[in-house]
């Protein structure tokens, strides 16, 4: 059977992850691809969508293939996955990979990133979805590996399915020959000491610049950043269901009554 994937990035459609993606998926016959990514860079954008001003789309060529399909978009990854479905291709995909991102997206991260956004809005679309991710290291033996990594586990993850409303989060750590295998893991804590660069234009105006530092702290047993630290890819499954369920009880405690107050 083939699969058809629809392949997207945040880092912009001729980025070396998406370009090492496309081309492990494509040689391995079991698939059927069509690209749709940012014309540039769009990273940490979250799952913005774009309304005030319209979408431009333009056919991209691959010189490593010039069999594969592809489109570029003026817009976020969330706007690229959108477009793709509702608007470009004309079959809908049985999955949608998003990557392979350059740099890591584990733990609270992800709520930033545009990689697990894309991944995102296709299970909105009601579409399985995997993101995945590089945690360091920017060699093409790297890139190789991890795509290598997806290629692998798509026919399991098809066959077997994932609940509704449910993705792939996958970190790969750099040193393909030292990886240790694979865990199932849950989302850990990444906090940032922030700070804000003041300074100045050569107008006199003044400008902020965002710079921070990673806190190092300890991990939880099992959670994606110790998996990634210990040598392992870390899988993680998310949703966006948000929902705290198990504070509905008291907070049906707090609220009641509240709103007949508000009538007087």
């Amino acid at each position: 059977m083939t699969i058809k994937i629809l392949v997207t990035n945040d880092d912009g459609i001729y980025a070396e992850g998406i370009q090492f993606l496309s081309k492990v998926l494509f040689e391995s016959n079991r698939y059927r691809l069509k690209i749709v990514a940012p014309d540039h860079e769009r990273s940490a954008v979250g799952h913005a969508i774009t309304m005030h001003r319209p979408l431009r789309v333009e056919r991209a060529n691959f010189l490593h293939n010039p069999e594969l399909t592809g489109w570029s978009v003026n817009g976020t990854p969330s706007d690229c996955v959108k477009l793709a479905v509702e608007a470009i291709l004309e079959e809908q995909p049985d999955l949608v990979v998003s990557g392979i991102n350059r740099g890591s997206n584990l733990g609270t991260d992800v709520l930033y990133s545009g990689t697990v956004s894309a991944a995102v809005e296709g299970v909105i679309l009601g579409l399985p979805a995997v993101a995945v991710s590089l945690t360091g290291g920017e060699e093409s033996k790297d890139f190789i590996y991890a795509a290598r990594f997806i290629r692998d586990l798509i026919p399991p993850l098809i066959a077997g399915g994932l609940p509704e409303g449910t993705l792939l989060n996958v970190n790969v750590p750099p040193g393909s020959t030292a990886i240790k295998g694979a865990r199932a893991t849950h989302l850990g804590t990444r906090r940032y000491k922030n700070s804000f660069d003041r300074r100045t234009d050569p107008r006199g105006l003044v400008y902020y610049w965002l710079a921070g530092d990673l806190v190092e702290g300890e991990e939880e047993e099992n959670s994606d950043v110790r998996a990634v630290q210990e040598g392992y890819i870390s899988v993680t499954p998310i949703h966006f269901n948000l929902t705290n369920e198990a504070v509905m009880p008291q907070l049906e405690k707090i609220i009641a009554g509240v709103g007949k107050g508000a009538k007087s």
